[in-house]
């Protein structure tokens, strides 16, 4: 059994199944890409589930995980040599679990190389704008007066669902086969109707690529386990 104990943020989300991946986050567009992943490559793993409506993410013991304060973020007790390894940032972590199973990302250098592109940009473009989007839709944000901040996120969000729509034309996944480029960006575009309400203001409907992709990403098993772990509270 793996001796967890280095790691101070099991003192505060202790880990019941020491040998299995721990996973620190909550189902949010970002915090769902790791279980998603997980469930999609079948890795066991236990989930932690971080309140950050609580602020639980700027607890000193996730800070000790992630000093960034952001979900989600990992433990892997079976890491490089065998040893224990704690990773943050979603977008390293799904890259490190294809690389560790050999699954979702192709091995074709060109092809890899292409997959973590579309990732990056889901990273860089996608999650910030859409996020951005959200906070003056849903959160703080929409009760500001001046309300050029929330035209320049919806103008910014209908040009990269332009990209990805224009990049799914004649495409069933993002980069031919369902790889982690599809696992990063499926929250959230699902989280433009599910969470933000956007799905109007942004016309999500005429973008057909964007909607025959995302219907056939919700209709996989592990895509629909994973958008509800870690599970809130009751």
């Amino acid at each position: 059994m793996h001796d967890l104990s280095s790691f101070p943020i099991t003192r505060r989300w202790p880990a019941f199944h020491p040998d299995r991946l721990q996973l620190f986050a909550a189902p949010t567009p970002n915090g769902v890409k790791v279980a998603i992943m997980l469930e999609e490559i079948g890795l066991a793993y236990e989930p932690h589930f971080i309140d950050i409506s609580k602020n639980e993410s700027k607890d000193p013991a996730f800070l000790s995980l992630n000093p960034n304060g952001r979900i989600p973020a990992i433990i892997d007790p079976h890491g490089p040599g065998d040893q224990p390894i704690g990773m943050w940032e979603s977008g390293a972590i799904l890259i490190y679990l294809a690389d560790k199973t050999g699954q979702l990302i192709s091995s074709a250098p060109a092809q890899r190389y292409e997959t973590l592109s579309w990732v990056f940009f889901q990273m860089s473009a996608i999650g910030p704008m859409f996020g951005q989007l959200g906070f003056f839709l849903r959160w703080g944000g929409k009760d500001y007066e001046d309300k050029r901040p929330r035209q320049r996120y919806i103008d910014e969000s209908k040009r990269i669902l332009e990209i990805l729509d224009r990049r799914l034309e004649g495409r069933e996944w993002i980069v031919d086969n369902y790889s982690i480029a599809d696992i990063a960006t499926l929250g959230w575009v699902n989280a433009l109707s599910e969470s933000y309400a956007a799905g109007d203001i942004l016309g999500l409907s005429n973008y057909s690529n964007i909607q025959t992709w995302l219907g056939r990403g919700l209709a996989r098993p592990a895509v629909q386990r994973g958008l509800q772990i870690p599970a809130r509270p009751v």
